[in-house]
């Protein structure tokens, strides 16, 4: 087997651009074109239908581990209005297919709920994503919440997470969630400029979503947290600077800050195509402006959680996001939820037809199950690791000794920019950080490689603005003080909202025929969740 200098040299410049990235004097918006995928991982093989029920079974009858981390993503598959940047729609918001939808629901929910590795364990974290779960009736939201409680073994210290939008903040659905346990709010505002919501498909203006937040915040029940997207059309820098200083007017706990992917087809790359948008931010652009957060979140002393999540108070924790990217057991509830147990990563049907029709026959609605990858939990260090910034050798050599070259591969990023050694560990820098999914990708391919002699090299289209030929001019350039040179076209499907997911279903789940959104952890939880970017 080669050495991984010997590897990457017999590779095309263009392999190697992709893998490497570039050696330059601005890594921060030059070290690599755009982001390679949504969310980094490894593929794994599905089982035939047939297969996977008896699996299914078999796994839900065995004993937990004991003290092991797990969490349950429940997915509420309908919308008020779709999002021009989201990828996630299923299905318009409509009372009599909610209230069915929530009746199948629970029976899938009481289904599992007798089964011994459910029971027997406990979940610290329920993930309730979309769609939009605050589309719910106050009717149907307590009554999913209540069965909740009632099959899921809830740790004492559960966090449970309700997902939405700024419009569906109203008192009569506030007092279901919080007499029902909800005690995380995570609400897709993406941006406070008015316009700029609006012509994506948002409703409401700046002073309505603080007056929300506010009456929000006054029942004192949960963590509130905040999504915001950066490289929209029209968002300036100007106008993202002061999207960030109104994190520090609003009530919040805490805050997501995505990156926008502009997926080849996506409704958000035709309305720019068509002119009837002005175009996003390039990856170039995107790049200044996550500089520009950076130094935000730095000046306000806000704590770090993770790439995108951060902290202003001691309510925000941000676990389910945590634990779904160590890839800890998460129980899969809903259609078009995503999941992992035993080994096995799932997406439930998508089609709303084919969930209930699995539900009734007493199956677990399975689209795919996949047997994940011997090497499952090597990729699952390395995505923990770098979604926290750093790189620390040690876990990954006591895994498996063979995995010390990969100490080659950070030398470089050393070299180039992208990561600092500090005597024990490899730390990213800004640049490294921005790039960080690109890096933990290359490092799984490496570690793939050097375990099993295997070379694979995964490249998904998330960056339409950066395609030749897009209409130029993304508003504004660059903010004073940041480094120039900055290309004025149009940008690249990045994070999570805008682009696809958020939680998200950003992309597709790698190893499956059919097209399938990615934003779950590598087929896992909320798609964009973790790329939550496209809320």
């Amino acid at each position: 087997m080669m050495k991984p200098e010997e590897l990457f040299a017999k590779m095309s410049p263009e392999q190697r651009l992709m893998q490497l990235g570039r050696a330059t004097d601005n890594p921060l918006m030059e070290a690599f074109d755009a982001k390679r995928v949504v969310h980094a991982g490894l593929n794994g093989r599905p089982l035939s239908p047939e297969e996977a029920q008896a699996t299914w079974q078999k796994v839900m009858a065995t004993e937990p581990v004991k003290g092991q981390l797990q969490s349950a993503y429940i997915h509420i598959p309908f919308c008020q209005t779709k999002c021009l940047y989201c990828g996630f729609f299923q299905n318009a918001a409509n009372q009599s297919a909610e209230d069915r939808y929530i009746d199948l629901l629970i029976q899938d929910l009481e289904s599992d709920a007798t089964q011994r590795r459910l029971k027997d364990g406990l979940i610290q974290t329920v993930f309730i994503g979309g769609g939009t779960p605050t589309s719910l009736s106050a009717k149907n939201a307590a009554r999913l919440l209540q069965t909740i409680k009632k099959c899921l073994p809830l740790a004492n210290d559960y966090e449970l997470t309700l997902e939405g939008r700024i419009n569906d903040v109203v008192p009569e659905k506030m007092d279901a969630w919080f007499a029902n346990g909800v005690n995380r709010m995570s609400l897709g505002v993406q941006s406070f400029h008015t316009k700029i919501r609006r012509q994506l498909g948002r409703l409401d203006d700046r002073e309505t979503i603080l007056e929300r937040l506010r009456q929000l915040k006054e029942y004192n029940q949960c963590a509130l947290v905040v999504d915001l997207i950066y490289g929209l059309p029209d968002q300036t820098p100007e106008k993202w600077q002061e999207d960030l200083e109104m994190l520090e007017a609003a009530p919040i706990d805490g805050m997501d800050l995505y990156q926008l992917n502009v997926f080849e087809n996506s409704d958000l790359n035709t309305a720019i195509k068509n002119g009837k948008v002005s175009p996003a931010a390039t990856t170039r652009e995107q790049a200044t402006m996550y500089a520009q957060a950076r130094a935000f979140v730095d000046t306000y002393n806000y704590r770090r959680l993770s790439a995108c999540h951060w902290s202003r108070s001691s309510r925000e924790r941000s676990l389910y996001n945590s634990m779904a990217k160590r890839g800890y057991p998460m129980f899969p509830f809903g259609c078009g939820a995503g999941g992992n147990v035993g080994g096995y990563a799932t997406m439930l049907h998508r089609s709303l037809g084919a969930y209930e029709h699995m539900v009734e026959a007493g199956q677990k609605p399975f689209m795919v199950l996949m047997k994940q990858s011997p090497l499952q939990e090597m990729a699952n260090i390395i995505v923990d690791q770098l979604e926290h910034c750093y790189f620390d050798l040690k876990p990954l050599i006591a895994y498996d000794e063979r995995l010390a070259e990969l100490k080659w591969l950070f030398d470089v990023w050393c070299e180039r920019g992208l990561c600092e050694h500090n005597g024990i560990m490899y730390k990213l820098t800004i640049a490294g950080e921005f790039w960080h999914v690109n890096l933990t990708q290359t490092t799984i391919e490496l570690a793939q490689y050097l375990l099993t002699g295997e070379s694979t090299m995964l490249h998904e289209k998330i960056a339409a603005q950066n395609a030749p030929g897009k209409p130029s001019g993304h508003p504004g350039g660059m903010p004073k003080g940041h480094p120039a040179g900055v290309s004025r076209r149009a940008h690249p499907m990045g994070g999570h909202p805008g682009g696809m997911p958020k939680d998200h279903m950003e992309g597709m789940i790698k190893g499956h025929p059919a097209e399938m959104p990615k934003g779950h952890p590598p087929m896992g939880g909320h798609p964009g969740h973790i790329s939550k970017e496209m809320r």
